[in-house]
Parts: structure tokens; C-alpha cells; sequence
């Protein structure tokens, strides 16, 4: 299993400088990827395009871009120029945002997302591999039929002719996509307790295509809190986690609330839902139970989250990206030191 470190995207208390820092870090302790998110604000790939020029050997990877805010022909090309000017060190994780983001701020409209993201994907990997982007599918035609446009290829030539591709997802339909598509499954909420679940989704997408597991890179994003007391650790994943599982998206469709239903926390996941649309989070907060937070996160002392990074390994891990809960870049770089001391304590790194 190898370490990565999930930066999120940029907030009000932090900065471009201290995500660089933490990631030139991560170069240095041998992490083997970067990520970087969007939703409505910062964008991923001018984040990890800054990132890549100032680091040496860490991956670079978007976690995500958005489906609905580029053409595919637009992904390709900035995944092909990162992975150009990285060196070959560009992953392009995507994911289709939900119904809010993709509808009220992009203003595509969100309908049948799997088989859009079966198109998409088919035409970024067209156009990466620079052959003559032609296609005529449901959700996309290129070049339009009715208009003077002709098929064209990429108009340079990337180091790599196939950049590994990640979908983010969560519902069962998605992971089979995933496992059938991409080359990895960019994770959330994973606890291995749960994993196997998950895991036969994605089984489900390999064999369509005659492959196993072996090769899928298997990315869940963990948040991580090192301290004595595990429980005062657990807090200050508390409102994050609310948001997601309470905030995120409309009742209907909060795909984060659902898959904490399927681990066996409705009753919980409703009443966090009800108290967060109904404006109070610190409530919504406090209803999260605390063993939901300690199965999806790496809590406490060194030595008990090395014994939890076994955990992950065991249930298909690949690549454990660390979300960092910390106040300062100081601790943060302390962070991902203890975090490197794990792994190579618990013996399951690569």
C-alpha cells in the first residue's frame, strides 16, 4: 500500500502556499501521489499544474475534474498538457458532482450520469491517445452532424499515450462503472469493515472486461487526526463529516447520506440530514456517531494508526490518500510525518 495526501481545495483558512508546502512534503517523504479537488471554487488542474512544476517525483492528480464543467475534448487537453509538463506524472481522476453543483452552477443538467461519464471517458481517451476524435452517442456527437466541424486529432504529442483515469463514486451502479472504464476508484467514507460490499461492485466492472482487482488502483480518501485521546481526535472530523452525509446535495439525492444508510447508520444518517436542512449543524454535527468517524478515519497515536493502516490493507487498499485535520501548515507537515512513520511501522508499505 502507498501513501497519498488529499489537499481538497482551497478555503478560507487555507492558502495556495500552504497546500505547495504540504505537498513539496509529501514529495520528500516519498507519498506517491498529490490530489486536488473543485466544486464551486478553486479549480484542480491550476492547483496541480503549480504543484507539478515545483515538485520532483509525486504524482499529481485531480480528485476531480468535473464531468459537467469541460467537454471532454477540453479534459484531454489539460490532462495532456499537466501530464506534459509533470513529466509523465499527471492522474485524471473525474466524477460528476451532484445534481446542485452540476445544475445550478454549470448548468448541465444531471440526468443519467453513468452513461454520460461511459461517453466521456470513451472520448478523453480517444483524444489522449491522439486518434481521430469520432463519436456518436447519446449525450455526445463529434464532430456535430449539421454543422462545418471535422473530426481532429490532439494537435501534440503527450509523453503517455493513456493517463490513468479514476472515477469518484459511490453508489454500486458507479463502482461497476468504474471497475469496467478507469484504471481506479477514488473513495470516500471507506471503511474496510464495509469494504468487501464495495469491493464486488467493482469486481463486477473487472470482469466484464475479463480483468480482476490486481492493477485497480484502489483510492479512498481518509481523514487522519494524530493524538493520545481518540475521541477528542474524532472531533474535529465531526463537521465534516455532517456536511457530507447531512449538506450535501437536496434529500433526495445525497449520495453520502445514502452510502452511510447502506453501512448501517440510517436511522443516524436521516436525523443528521433532517438537523443539517434544517440550518443546524452544530446539532446535525452532534448527531454523527462517533463510530461511523473512527471507521472511516485514522484516529490517534502512531502505533493505532498503523494497526488501522493493516486494516485498510487488508481490505483492498491501494493508495491511502490522507485528508489532513490540522490547524497549521506546521502541524500538517507534522502530520504526514507520523503518517509515513505508520505505514512503515504497520508493514504493509510498498
Amino acid at each position: 500500500m502507498r501513501l497519498g495526501l488529499s489537499l481538497g481545495y482551497q478555503t478560507a483558512w487555507s492558502t495556495p502556499a500552504d497546500h505547495l508546502a504540504l505537498a513539496q512534503e509529501a514529495d520528500r517523504l516519498g507519498y506517491s501521489v498529490v490530489w486536488a479537488a473543485e466544486a464551486y471554487g478553486s479549480d484542480s488542474p491550476s492547483m496541480l499544474a503549480w504543484i507539478a512544476g515545483q515538485t520532483e517525483r509525486i504524482d499529481v492528480g485531480s480528485a476531480v475534474m468535473q464531468i459537467p464543467a469541460r467537454t471532454p475534448a477540453m479534459t484531454a487537453m489539460t490532462a495532456a498538457t499537466i501530464d506534459t509538463l509533470s513529466g509523465g506524472r499527471f492522474r485524471l481522476g473525474l466524477g460528476v458532482s451532484g445534481p446542485q453543483v452540476s445544475e445550478g452552477w454549470h448548468g448541465v443538467r444531471f440526468a443519467k450520469p453513468l452513461a454520460r461519464t461511459r461517453e466521456y471517458v470513451d472520448i478523453v481517451k480517444l483524444a489522449i491517445a491522439r486518434k481521430e476524435v469520432a463519436y456518436d452517442g447519446e449525450h455526445y456527437t463529434l464532430p456535430l452532424p449539421d454543422g462545418s466541424g471535422k473530426a481532429l486529432r490532439l494537435g501534440f504529442h503527450p509523453p503517455r499515450e493513456h493517463i490513468p483515469i479514476y472515477l469518484a463514486a459511490v453508489g454500486p451502479k458507479n463502482l461497476e462503472l468504474a471497475g469496467e472504464i478507469a484504471d481506479g476508484w477514488l473513495a470516500i467514507f471507506y471503511a474496510p469493515e464495509f469494504a468487501e460490499e464495495q469491493l464486488a461492485a467493482v469486481r463486477a466492472g473487472r470482469a466484464k472486461i475479463g480483468e480482476e482487482l490486481t492493477g485497480f488502483d484502489v483510492v479512498p480518501s481518509v481523514p487522519v487526526v494524530v493524538g493520545d485521546d481518540v475521541a477528542s481526535c474524532a472531533e474535529l472530523v465531526r463537521w465534516y463529516a455532517a456536511l457530507y452525509v447531512g449538506g450535501m446535495g437536496s434529500r433526495e439525492q445525497n449520495f453520502y447520506n445514502q452510502l452511510a444508510i447502506r453501512m448501517g447508520y440510517g436511522d443516524a444518517a436521516r436525523e443528521v440530514q433532517d438537523l443539517y436542512l434544517a440550518k443546524r449543524q452544530r446539532d446535525a454535527a452532534a448527531a454523527v456517531p462517533t463510530e461511523f468517524i473512527d471507521r472511516t478515519s485514522l484516529l490517534g497515536p502512531k502505533e493505532r494508526i498503523a494497526e488501522r493502516m493493516r486494516e485498510y490493507a487488508e481490505a483492498g487498499v491501494t493508495t491511502l490518500s490522507v485528508t489532513l485535520f490540522v490547524g497549521d501548515r506546521e502541524s500538517g507537515v507534522q502530520t504526514l510525518r507520523t503518517v509515513a512513520e505508520a505505514l512503515e511501522l504497520s508493514g504493509v508499505g510498498e
